[in-house]
Protein backbone atom coordinates (compact mmCIF):
# COMPACT_ATOMS: atom_id res chain seq x y z
CA UNK A 1 0.00 0.00 0.00
CA UNK A 2 1.04 3.57 -0.35
CA UNK A 3 -0.61 6.90 0.77
CA UNK A 4 -1.12 10.64 0.59
CA UNK A 5 -1.24 12.42 3.39
CA UNK A 6 -2.64 16.69 3.76
CA UNK A 7 -4.38 18.54 6.55
CA UNK A 8 -7.30 21.16 6.53
CA UNK A 9 -7.37 24.00 9.06
CA UNK A 10 -3.80 24.63 9.96
CA UNK A 11 -3.85 28.22 9.84
CA UNK A 12 -7.95 28.57 10.91
CA UNK A 13 -8.51 30.40 14.62
CA UNK A 14 -11.80 29.01 15.33
CA UNK A 15 -12.02 25.06 15.36
CA UNK A 16 -9.72 21.96 14.70
CA UNK A 17 -7.39 21.08 12.71
CA UNK A 18 -8.36 17.78 10.51
CA UNK A 19 -5.41 15.71 9.70
CA UNK A 20 -6.32 13.03 6.88
CA UNK A 21 -4.09 9.80 4.63
CA UNK A 22 -5.70 8.00 1.81
CA UNK A 23 -4.23 4.58 0.68
CA UNK A 24 -4.77 2.26 -1.47
CA UNK A 25 -2.62 -0.46 -3.43
CA UNK A 26 -3.55 1.45 -6.88
CA UNK A 27 -4.32 4.84 -8.11
CA UNK A 28 -6.48 3.58 -10.78
CA UNK A 29 -9.17 2.62 -8.11
CA UNK A 30 -9.67 6.84 -7.18
CA UNK A 31 -12.37 8.62 -8.50
CA UNK A 32 -11.30 9.71 -11.79
CA UNK A 33 -12.25 13.68 -12.07
CA UNK A 34 -12.02 16.68 -9.69
CA UNK A 35 -8.87 15.18 -7.39
CA UNK A 36 -6.21 17.53 -8.79
CA UNK A 37 -8.47 20.78 -8.36
CA UNK A 38 -9.55 20.01 -5.17
CA UNK A 39 -8.92 23.43 -3.39
CA UNK A 40 -11.60 24.44 -6.35
CA UNK A 41 -14.28 22.26 -5.78
CA UNK A 42 -17.69 22.95 -4.10
CA UNK A 43 -18.85 21.47 -1.09
CA UNK A 44 -21.27 19.24 -2.18
CA UNK A 45 -18.55 17.72 -4.93
CA UNK A 46 -16.54 17.04 -2.40
CA UNK A 47 -18.42 15.18 -0.26
CA UNK A 48 -19.19 13.22 -3.08
CA UNK A 49 -15.43 12.67 -3.84
CA UNK A 50 -15.32 11.88 -0.06
CA UNK A 51 -18.22 8.76 -0.14
CA UNK A 52 -16.43 7.32 -3.58
CA UNK A 53 -12.65 7.54 -1.68
CA UNK A 54 -13.97 6.12 1.54
CA UNK A 55 -15.39 3.32 -0.38
CA UNK A 56 -12.37 2.29 -2.66
CA UNK A 57 -9.58 3.49 -0.37
CA UNK A 58 -8.42 3.08 3.30
CA UNK A 59 -8.53 6.18 5.65
CA UNK A 60 -6.83 7.45 8.57
CA UNK A 61 -8.29 10.85 10.24
CA UNK A 62 -6.81 13.01 13.31
CA UNK A 63 -8.79 15.62 14.66
CA UNK A 64 -6.98 17.96 16.69
CA UNK A 65 -8.50 20.47 18.98
CA UNK A 66 -8.04 24.09 19.35
CA UNK A 67 -7.10 23.47 23.00
CA UNK A 68 -5.10 20.63 21.73
CA UNK A 69 -3.29 22.87 19.10
CA UNK A 70 -2.42 25.20 22.11
CA UNK A 71 -1.70 22.79 24.50
CA UNK A 72 1.26 21.25 21.71
CA UNK A 73 2.71 24.55 20.70
CA UNK A 74 3.81 24.87 24.53
CA UNK A 75 6.42 22.33 23.40
CA UNK A 76 7.17 22.38 20.16
CA UNK A 77 6.38 24.34 16.96
CA UNK A 78 3.58 24.08 14.82
CA UNK A 79 6.06 21.86 12.09
CA UNK A 80 6.94 19.58 14.19
CA UNK A 81 3.14 19.15 15.83
CA UNK A 82 2.14 18.61 12.20
CA UNK A 83 5.15 16.11 11.53
CA UNK A 84 4.37 14.21 14.27
CA UNK A 85 0.29 14.32 13.24
CA UNK A 86 1.27 13.29 9.31
CA UNK A 87 3.40 10.36 10.71
CA UNK A 88 -0.16 9.19 12.67
CA UNK A 89 -1.79 8.82 9.84
CA UNK A 90 0.47 6.94 7.72
CA UNK A 91 1.88 4.82 11.10
CA UNK A 92 -2.26 3.67 11.11
CA UNK A 93 -2.29 2.61 7.68
CA UNK A 94 0.61 1.11 7.42
CA UNK A 95 2.11 1.84 4.11
CA UNK A 96 5.47 1.38 2.23
CA UNK A 97 5.53 4.61 0.67
CA UNK A 98 3.64 7.82 1.61
CA UNK A 99 3.48 11.14 -0.23
CA UNK A 100 3.38 13.97 2.10
CA UNK A 101 2.76 17.55 2.02
CA UNK A 102 5.78 19.56 2.99
CA UNK A 103 4.92 22.05 5.79
CA UNK A 104 8.97 23.15 6.35
CA UNK A 105 10.29 25.86 4.07
CA UNK A 106 12.57 22.88 2.86
CA UNK A 107 10.42 19.65 1.86
CA UNK A 108 13.01 16.87 2.10
CA UNK A 109 13.37 17.95 5.90
CA UNK A 110 10.37 17.71 6.69
CA UNK A 111 9.89 14.63 5.17
CA UNK A 112 13.03 13.60 7.67
CA UNK A 113 11.34 14.89 10.54
CA UNK A 114 8.18 13.11 9.70
CA UNK A 115 9.75 9.64 9.00
CA UNK A 116 11.44 10.20 12.29
CA UNK A 117 8.05 10.12 14.07
CA UNK A 118 7.13 7.29 11.92
CA UNK A 119 5.77 3.89 14.23
CA UNK A 120 5.96 1.79 11.26
CA UNK A 121 8.68 0.88 8.15
CA UNK A 122 7.77 3.63 5.12
CA UNK A 123 9.41 5.84 2.52
CA UNK A 124 8.31 9.21 2.90
CA UNK A 125 8.56 11.78 0.10
CA UNK A 126 7.38 15.39 0.73
CA UNK A 127 6.82 17.74 -1.44
CA UNK A 128 5.58 21.28 -1.44
CA UNK A 129 1.76 21.55 -2.93
CA UNK A 130 1.68 17.85 -3.09
CA UNK A 131 -2.15 17.78 -3.26
CA UNK A 132 -1.39 19.03 -7.30
CA UNK A 133 1.15 16.44 -8.00
CA UNK A 134 -0.28 13.22 -6.61
CA UNK A 135 -3.68 12.15 -6.64
CA UNK A 136 -3.47 10.54 -3.49
CA UNK A 137 -2.47 13.74 -1.58
CA UNK A 138 -5.31 15.07 -3.13
CA UNK A 139 -7.53 12.78 -2.20
CA UNK A 140 -6.38 13.30 1.71
CA UNK A 141 -7.23 17.10 1.03
CA UNK A 142 -10.73 16.62 0.49
CA UNK A 143 -11.00 13.77 3.47
CA UNK A 144 -9.04 16.46 5.49
CA UNK A 145 -11.45 18.76 4.01
CA UNK A 146 -15.20 17.05 4.13
CA UNK A 147 -14.28 16.12 7.73
CA UNK A 148 -13.49 19.33 8.88
CA UNK A 149 -16.13 21.63 7.40
CA UNK A 150 -18.92 18.88 9.21
CA UNK A 151 -16.61 19.97 12.32
CA UNK A 152 -17.30 23.34 11.66
CA UNK A 153 -21.37 22.87 10.79
CA UNK A 154 -21.34 21.37 13.87
CA UNK A 155 -19.82 24.18 16.27
CA UNK A 156 -22.23 26.60 13.81
CA UNK A 157 -25.23 25.01 15.04
CA UNK A 158 -24.26 25.38 18.61
CA UNK A 159 -23.08 28.43 19.15
CA UNK A 160 -23.98 30.28 15.48
CA UNK A 161 -22.70 31.76 12.15
CA UNK A 162 -18.71 31.56 12.89
CA UNK A 163 -18.16 31.29 9.83
CA UNK A 164 -15.21 29.33 7.95
CA UNK A 165 -12.96 29.50 11.01
CA UNK A 166 -10.26 31.53 9.12
CA UNK A 167 -8.78 34.71 10.78
CA UNK A 168 -9.58 36.34 6.87
CA UNK A 169 -12.91 35.82 6.78
CA UNK A 170 -14.95 38.80 8.72
CA UNK A 171 -17.45 36.13 9.52
CA UNK A 172 -14.85 34.23 11.87
CA UNK A 173 -13.58 37.80 12.98
CA UNK A 174 -17.02 39.49 14.46
CA UNK A 175 -18.07 35.88 15.60
CA UNK A 176 -14.81 35.96 17.80
CA UNK A 177 -14.76 39.43 18.57
CA UNK A 178 -18.77 39.79 19.66
CA UNK A 179 -17.30 36.39 22.06
CA UNK A 180 -14.71 38.11 23.47
CA UNK A 181 -16.56 41.15 24.65
CA UNK A 182 -19.48 39.17 25.67
CA UNK A 183 -17.22 36.86 28.35
CA UNK A 184 -14.45 38.79 28.46
CA UNK A 185 -12.65 35.30 26.75
CA UNK A 186 -12.76 33.89 23.69
CA UNK A 187 -14.49 30.40 23.14
CA UNK A 188 -13.12 26.82 24.02
CA UNK A 189 -13.11 26.02 20.19
CA UNK A 190 -11.01 29.34 19.55
CA UNK A 191 -6.81 28.98 19.24
CA UNK A 192 -5.64 31.14 22.11
CA UNK A 193 -2.36 30.69 21.08
CA UNK A 194 -3.24 32.81 17.64
CA UNK A 195 -2.06 36.43 17.45
CA UNK A 196 -5.75 36.96 16.16
CA UNK A 197 -7.19 35.67 19.62
CA UNK A 198 -4.52 37.59 21.54
CA UNK A 199 -5.03 41.03 19.71
CA UNK A 200 -8.57 40.73 20.74
CA UNK A 201 -7.78 40.03 24.18
CA UNK A 202 -5.13 42.93 24.46
CA UNK A 203 -8.02 45.28 22.94
CA UNK A 204 -10.58 44.05 25.42
CA UNK A 205 -8.65 44.57 28.47
CA UNK A 206 -7.38 47.77 27.30
CA UNK A 207 -10.99 48.93 27.01
CA UNK A 208 -11.81 47.26 30.22
CA UNK A 209 -9.18 49.43 31.91
CA UNK A 210 -10.79 52.22 30.07
CA UNK A 211 -14.19 51.94 30.82
CA UNK A 212 -12.96 51.26 34.80
CA UNK A 213 -11.25 54.56 34.80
Amino acid sequence: MFCGVDEAGKGAVLGPMVVAAVGCDHEDILPDSGLKDSKQLSPEKRSRLYEEIAITCSIAVRVVSAVEIDSGRKSMTMNVLLARLHAAVITDLVPHLAYVDACDVIAERYGHMVTNFLGCECRVVAEHHADESFPLVSAASIVAKVVRDREIEELSKKYGEIGSGYPSDPKTVDFLSAAIQCSGKPPVFARRSWKTVGKMMAEQSQASILDFS
